[in-house]
């Protein structure tokens, strides 16, 4: 029997983040009653509480509820956190976030989508695609989705989870989905993994998990051979997937493609509203999902075309005759090279200004060099201070770290509070924003500067 069956009180340690708040909603959903703690107030925990979760901002052990049935906490909680230790002390059960995303889907028939980078933009493109089908569908996404204004896609009873599988501390081995999806491999939580090997050998590993007569879908820029003799389909742009484009156009700034695959599955002159070949390529992969799940084109055709995409993926704030503002979670090299490819290949021709936030004070350490090279696509680089998240700062890392390795003109380094100032003084014909940290606090402001010019 799951852990979280029949339980009234559940404690969340870290409760804002995307994928605790998502099962926090979840649970609350079923009635549970939800308390927890976060170590600052943002939108999303204040939208909680709006919900009807209790929520403190300060470790005060004497706030986690005497009734507590379960605490979950998330990895980035330290193993010294006052509040987890008290929790430890009491006997109370005690999961981590991927032990409870696995209770949850216990049982189920899951499709959990894996990858260091795309999760997000696919198990939304995913759910949707099922939701709109009319099939109960739940769906825990790490974004907050614009056409549901949640992390979280609710029915009830659930037919069928989606759920992202994260391979930070090896989270996602935890699932044994019915369908798995992986991505992309690229080397990322050195901190964790310490080599790009060890990493794709934990990929294995969760594909290993999959349910008997599983099925794993893959991007087809990695190697179908590591996953041996696992039934298995690929998806991309190049005429070797399984499944591919067989055309496409940009018109108007949208993408329409056509798509086939080895199954007699078509799609015919989809018009996607996103962005960006990678844009595209996601969309192939949530398709096979969904049709691995039985639904037909007709119905993945107008999940497609009624999807309006992610809060912070590649989500525009302003589209004007004068100024284009786009905000884009791209924390990754590859991720930064995918959506300033697609700006590109939109605006041809225009000069287009990049602000970037690094995230962790590792992931510049170990990819400095690649993020200089992604980075420098731009026509001109403002870089402002790392965003630390659950890591002390390292000695002699910051964003020169990465400046120095950049032979670019046009480069900078600005503190987040003069970039408004900068916005206004350049006036910049395409900016971005690109970050996974709080370098979103600036879009407000930034909108509102270049509108004022419209």
């Amino acid at each position: 029997m799951s852990r979280l069956k029949n339980i009234k009180t559940a404690y969340l340690l870290g409760i804002g983040g995307i994928g605790m708040s998502g099962i926090a909603r979840y649970l609350a959903s079923t009635g549970v009653s939800v308390h927890g703690y976060d170590r600052t107030a943002t939108p999303l925990t204040r939208t909680l509480e709006k919900e009807g979760m209790q929520i403190h901002y300060e470790i005060n052990t004497h706030k986690i509820p005497a009734a507590t049935d379960i605490a979950i906490y998330t990895p980035a909680i330290p193993a010294d956190h006052e509040e987890l230790v008290c929790i430890r002390k009491a006997g109370t059960d005690l999961i981590k976030r991927s032990e409870a995303l696995a209770e949850i889907t216990r049982d189920r028939f899951t499709i959990a989508v894996a990858g260091t980078h795309g999760k997000t933009t696919v198990s939304s493109i995913l759910g949707h695609i099922l939701k709109e089908a009319g099939v109960n569908v739940t769906a825990f996404v790490g974004g907050i989705m614009k056409k549901y204004n949640s992390n979280i896609i609710f029915s009830r009873p659930t037919d069928v989870f989606v759920v992202e599988a994260d391979e930070y501390d090896r989270s996602f081995l935890k699932l044994h989905p019915d369908i798995a999806i992986i991505t992309s491999m690229d080397a990322d939580h050195l901190d964790v993994y310490g080599t790009r090997s060890e990493l794709i050998r934990s990929f294995v590993q969760f594909a290993a998990g999959l349910k008997k007569n599983g099925r794993l879908i893959l991007s087809d820029t990695i190697d179908q051979d590591l996953f041996g003799d696992i039934r298995k389909q690929t998806c991309g742009l190049t005429k070797t997937a399984d499944f591919r484009t067989s055309e496409y156009r940009i018109h108007e700034h949208h993408y329409m493609f056509s798509a086939t695959d080895n199954l007699d599955h078509y799609l015919d002159n989809v018009n996607f509203d996103i962005p960006g070949k990678y844009n595209m390529e996601n969309a192939l992969i949530a398709s096979a999902a969904a049709f691995g799940y039985g639904l037909d084109a007709d119905a993945v055709k107008k999940g497609l075309e009624s999807y309006t995409g992610v809060f912070r993926r590649f989500d525009y704030k302003v589209k004007s005759a004068r100024h284009i503002y786009i905000d884009d979670y791209a924390h990754h090299p590859r991720e930064l090279q995918a959506c300033i490819s697609a700006v590109k290949e939109l605006y041809p021709g225009k000069k287009i200004t990049g602000i970037f936030q690094p995230h962790l004070y590792s992931r510049t350490r170990d990819f400095a060099a690649a993020f200089a090279s992604s980075l420098e696509r731009l026509d001109e680089i403002i870089l402002i201070p790392i965003y630390p998240a659950r890591e002390d700062p390292l000695p002699g890392i910051g964003p020169a770290t990465i400046l120095d390795k950049m032979h670019h003109p046009a480069k900078m380094f600005a503190e987040k509070d003069a970039i408004p100032g900068i916005i206004r003084k350049k006036m910049p014909e395409v900016l971005l924003t690109l970050g996974a940290g709080d370098i979103d606090q600036l879009s407000e402001p930034i909108r509102k500067i270049l509108e004022e010019c419209q």
